[in-house]
């Protein structure tokens, strides 16, 4: 009998995609369409909320949808403490990102959205490796579309994050296959270690779709190309993911502790310089990343319920600022800074909101991430990791630079670009509105904060607001406010400048190309001389059997015609006793 609590509910909101692609992008089938892209993450919150608090569940949550495949069996639908979290957050933000793109009239927009949002869904729900992967390319070849809609610079921008992720992909069901063929046919989606068969080669699948060092350069590269909704789209679910599939595989890895904190440091140092603001929050992204990377290395109880609480507040204040950006893209054509400022004259309220997506992201005291950072910078103290916590600080203090004053600075004030242009429109405004507020609630001493801190898969006490916390926090923001203005006083701070800013993916492109070349013209020169040095050599040989054996040869003129005879014969004779005596 076909049972609805069985399916995993980002599968529907697969489907409402697909649906979408069908639709007409006018009339009333336009509106029609809009509604399915709004309505599809709010049901599958619903039949997330009603699988998991609707019905008596098990130590182990709500585990359904098992079918066979190819004679392994499937576990399509696990929602537990884990999951549980990921998957409202991923519902969450596609009901934002759909308010956020009401404007846009791109059916194909919407449908690489709405499918897009539901495979991150279904792939956080996933029990099985498998169905892991199934939801894990499928979100790769969904989002590419979001990239590609963003002009013609994206296409090969496009191409390249394709590539990666599909790469990505592979490397996770290699790793998958070689884990279960170690642990009798089993692909249940666990603890895997790194030690593990196929264990490191499932971590690298991860690291790339969260941008580990020197694996990072596809977010800088692909998502300021995309379109203005679609970046927006494109910063809330591919990271997370992968994010998801580390806590739930690799929680306690000590190597994660070290690969975060280089991930939370050196994009400090390109932001700083970066004159395209997108490009500034897609550092910024990695940054945070490395916050989330390095309490899923320190594994314990405190590290695992900080990154779950800065994954969910990360989601909501990134999409606010890559909203906010969006706006003034939307309304001026550009996000370089050098060609923005003033801006607060003409989108006051597009300026508001981003100031309180900068102070969430720097974790000011009553926003966002004061709440959640702070737990992972804590566990790591309890566990003596002196220096990865200074490395993080440090980090804390350069994201407050780079997203908490840079992007609202150069975007809305420093100098006065003369641009006097329409505020956003009004549904940016509803979305980056409910963000702001989220950003708010989750912070709130008062009852706002034990909310958030209810969904963390382990019960925790951990009180943000006490006197040291707040004090100490403070001192290094106004450290860092400090510093900043007192480089822009004396003229210190790196201008903003129309320019290329070369990162790893330098090595790749360009190096790698250049090593690819000079590796394809060696081989090719190789092949001449092979082929001209079996062409000498044969040549010869064949000439000097002609001369002997043809028959006009040598041996044909002064040899006797029975001898050929009988050397023949002399062959079969040997061929035959060769044959008896060998055992």
């Amino acid at each position: 009998m076909f049972d609805l609590m069985q399916i995993n509910p980002g599968l529907w909101v697969v489907i409402a995609g697909v649906i979408c692609a069908l639709i007409p992008k006018t009339g009333a089938t336009g509106f029609l369409r809009k509604i399915l892209v709004l309505g599809a993450p709010i049901l599958a919150g619903a039949l997330i909320y009603q699988m998991y608090f609707g019905q008596d569940i098990g130590s182990d949550g709500v585990i359904g949808g098992k079918l066979l495949f190819g004679g392994i069996e499937l576990t399509t639908l696990r929602i537990d403490r884990l999951s549980l979290v990921w998957g409202f957050l991923f519902c969450l933000a596609g009901v934002i990102n759909a308010i956020y793109g009401l404007h846009e009239k791109c059916r194909i927009t919407d449908s690489s959205a709405l499918v897009y949002t539901g495979a991150a869904i279904a792939g956080v729900l996933a029990g099985d490796m498998i169905t892991l992967f199934i939801f894990w390319e499928l979100t790769a070849i969904s989002s590419v579309f979001l990239i590609w809609k963003g002009g013609e610079h994206a296409y090969a921008a496009g191409l390249r994050y394709l590539a990666i992720h599909v790469l990505s992909g592979v490397m996770l069901l290699a790793g998958a296959v070689m884990f279960a063929r170690a642990n009798g046919g089993d692909f249940t989606f666990g603890y895997i270690g790194l030690d593990a068969p196929g264990g490191l080669l499932l971590l690298l699948a991860m690291g790339i779709k969260c941008g580990f060092p020197m694996l990072h350069m596809w977010m800088q590269d692909a998502y300021p190309k995309a379109s203005i909704t679609g970046t927006v789209i494109l910063a809330s679910f591919t990271t997370k993911f992968a994010i998801y599939a580390l806590a739930r595989a690799f929680p306690g890895t000590d190597i994660l502790i070290w690969i975060g904190c280089i991930m939370t440091c050196f994009p400090v140092f390109f932001a700083v310089v970066e004159n395209d603001l997108r490009r500034v929050l897609a550092y910024s992204l990695n940054n945070q990343l490395g916050f989330m990377v390095a309490g899923i290395g320190i594994g314990t109880t405190m590290a695992m319920n900080g990154v779950v609480g800065q994954v969910f507040v990360h989601v909501i204040f990134k999409g606010l600022l890559f909203m906010s950006i969006g706006a003034v893209m939307y309304r001026t054509g550009t996000a370089k800074a050098s060609e923005l400022g003033g801006l607060f004259r003409s989108m006051p309220f597009t300026a508001v909101l981003c100031l309180i997506g900068a102070g969430s992201i720097a974790a000011f005291p009553l926003l966002a991430a004061f709440v959640t950072k702070s737990m992972i910078l804590a566990a790591a103290v309890e566990e003596h990791l002196y220096i990865p916590f200074l490395m993080m600080l440090f980090a804390s203090a350069g994201v407050m630079e780079h997203s908490g004053i840079k992007v609202p600075h150069f975007t809305f004030f420093a100098h006065d670009s003369g641009r006097r242009v329409k505020e956003a429109p009004w549904n940016m405004l509803v979305a980056m509105s409910l963000a702001a507020i989220l950003c708010i609630v989750l912070a709130w001493p008062w009852g706002g904060y034990q909310m958030l801190y209810a969904l963390m898969p382990y019960e925790t006490d951990y009180k943000p607001y006490t006197v040291d916390h707040v004090v100490f926090q403070m001192q290094l923001l106004f450290a860092a406010i400090f510093a900043f203005t007192l480089l822009k006083r004396f003229k210190l701070y790196p201008a903003e400048r129309r320019a290329e800013i070369l990162d790893a993916d330098w090595l790749y492109r360009k190096v790698g190309l250049n090593i690819a070349l000079w590796g394809s013209a060696m081989w090719t020169r190789l092949g001449a001389n092979i082929t001209r040095l079996r062409d000498a050599t044969l040549g010869k040989a064949g000439k000097r059997l002609y001369q002997t054996f043809s028959p006009a040869g040598g041996l044909s003129q002064s040899t006797p015609s029975g001898l050929p005879a009988a050397l023949i014969a002399g062959v079969l004779v040997l061929v035959l006793v060769l044959e008896y005596i060998t055992p």
